[in-house]
């Protein structure tokens, strides 16, 4: 397997960062490859959907052991090791360098054996996402991006699909981990409403890796509304608009890294398509809403057709 830079980013301005970020989720990787298949002490977080491990928290602190010894003035925000998943961790995001890292995406499926599993790895710098890493060791895919340069898997350069019609695209999207019956509605109407109008819905279980999907071209869509934190996304993200595609909020306004609401598509066109179905559906009273009007966007690349504007409050 290809275990390094991809040659294309190694003059990148931000190559230091995206080697100690490599170099990080690979090692984190082998934490999770080894545990893969070993019997699992599992804990419940928010409730019996929400899941961490030993193998969680290992990762996190490998990683940032690892990006500390580099640039120890950076700061971090990662899935375990915040105060809280849903409060409090905007404050975080200034403009100094920051690091969101997510050790084990896919817990559900890391503790099921499901092979969906991943570390990911994003560097914002001035409130911006600049370097995304995303590992899978079990299929031993390693996705890389950085602003500017383009993402790559395995060191191949990825392209979006660039599909523009919803007919013909496979959207992915993801269950999530509330339970209450008012959200269940609300995403499962999302669902039924995409599910109607395209050709196919996927759920595998992580968001980081249904955003590489669509920077891939496996997927033409991805979307999630409620996830767990900035970790979930910034890498990803930043894959799918070197990759060509397009990253919106759901509402179809600039997306915030912050917002824990996400879409991306192979198209700008598709995007605004699929913004204009989740404007007619019901947001959950304790789903993340948009992000306000002085947020700005997180990402500075505009992917293949995309043009900035404001869609419905989804």
């Amino acid at each position: 397997m290809y275990k390094s830079v991809p040659t294309p980013l190694l003059d990148h301005q931000y190559h230091d960062y995206i080697s100690v970020a490599v170099d990080a989720a690979l090692a984190a990787g082998e934490i999770i490859r080894h545990a893969f298949k070993q019997p699992k002490k599992v804990e419940e977080k928010q409730n019996h959907a929400d899941l961490v491990t030993a193998t969680d928290k290992a990762a996190e602190d490998l990683i940032f052991n690892r990006i500390r010894r580099s640039f120890p003035d950076h700061h971090f925000i990662g899935e375990e090791s915040s105060a809280a998943a849903t409060g409090g961790v905007s404050e975080q995001l200034g403009d100094s360098p920051t690091w969101m890292v997510d050790p084990l995406d896919g817990t559900t499926n890391f503790v099921h054996g499901f092979p969906f599993v991943c570390t990911s790895i994003g560097l914002a710098v001035g409130r911006v996402v600049v370097v995304g890493v995303v590992y899978n060791p079990v299929l031993e895919e390693l996705f890389v991006a950085a602003e500017g340069g383009g993402a790559y898997l395995n060191g191949e350069r990825l392209a979006a699909s660039g599909r523009t019609q919803l007919a013909g695209a496979v959207v992915g999207t993801e269950v999530g981990t509330s339970r209450d019956s008012e959200t269940l509605d609300a995403m499962f109407g999302r669902m039924r409403a995409l599910a109607a109008l395209s050709r196919s819905v996927r759920c595998t279980g992580s968001c980081a890796l249904g955003l590489c999907s669509v920077a891939l071209g496996r997927c033409d869509v991805f979307f999630e509304i409620n996830f767990g934190g900035c970790w979930d996304a910034a890498a990803g993200a930043l894959m799918v608009s070197e990759a060509g595609g397009t990253v919106l909020d759901p509402a179809g306004a600039p997306w915030h890294v912050m917002s824990r609401r996400v879409l991306a598509a192979g198209s700008g066109e598709l995007g605004r398509a699929v913004a204009a179905v989740l404007g007619g559906c019901k947001l959950g009273s304790g789903e993340a809403a948009p992000p306000g009007l002085g947020m700005g966007p997180s990402l500075r690349g505009r992917g293949r057709g995309e043009e900035e504007g404001r869609g419905e409050k989804v």
